[in-house]
């Protein structure tokens, strides 16, 4: 029985099939079996990184799903203070003794431990070089009377009477924080 003349499916020159569903020349038999091992290989690698990808998107939405309120306010804080120091307060002196080139921290007026409900509210955040906001724990009374000379009577009195709960759902964390981020990033160029 004579098959139909056809193109060797490794070299692509023709050649007359011995056998039903001969696709290569005998000579191109091993190089082509290498190629189709190659072929093979490089499909199942790639089949792993897909697979170690997915794995990894879903990690990170667990992670993200199981953080708890304080570990979201506090990524949420670390932007805001970014963006004080970066952005907002960027060409201010310090807050509390007026120094200009220092290193700088966002320190707050009402401490985080005292009112953890301001601690991401951008009222109570300022620039604060380190020596007032480590070293002299705050220096609140020089805080108070910058606060008092930049903004007036009535924003600190807002600041120091504010007792209103805030609670954020993690969208609402999630937004903050990107929008800080987006902020500083456009900031920076």
């Amino acid at each position: 029985m004579t098959f139909k003349r056809t193109r060797c499916a490794h070299c692509k020159g023709k050649f007359q099939p011995e056998r039903q569903n001969q696709k290569v020349h005998v000579e191109c038999i091993d190089a082509y079996m290498e190629e189709q091992k190659a072929k093979e290989e490089r499909e199942a690698a790639k089949k792993a990184r897909m697979a170690a990808k997915v794995e990894r998107a879903e990690t990170r939405r667990r992670k993200e799903a199981s953080k708890t309120v304080g570990q979201r306010r506090t990524e949420v804080q670390v932007e805001l203070n970014r963006w004080v120091v970066h952005v907002r307060d960027v060409d201010l002196p310090c807050i509390s003794c007026g120094c200009t080139h220092a290193r700088w921290n966002a320190g707050h007026y009402r401490s985080r431990g005292s009112a953890v409900h301001l601690s991401i509210e951008p009222t109570n955040v300022h620039k604060q070089c380190v020596r007032c906001n480590l070293e002299l724990h705050g220096n609140l009374i020089e805080y108070r009377k910058g606060l008092l000379a930049r903004y007036g009577v009535e924003y600190v009195e807002a600041i120091e009477a504010d007792e209103r709960a805030r609670h954020y759902t993690p969208e609402e964390f999630t937004a903050m924080k990107l929008d800080y981020r987006a902020k500083v990033k456009e900031m920076r160029g």
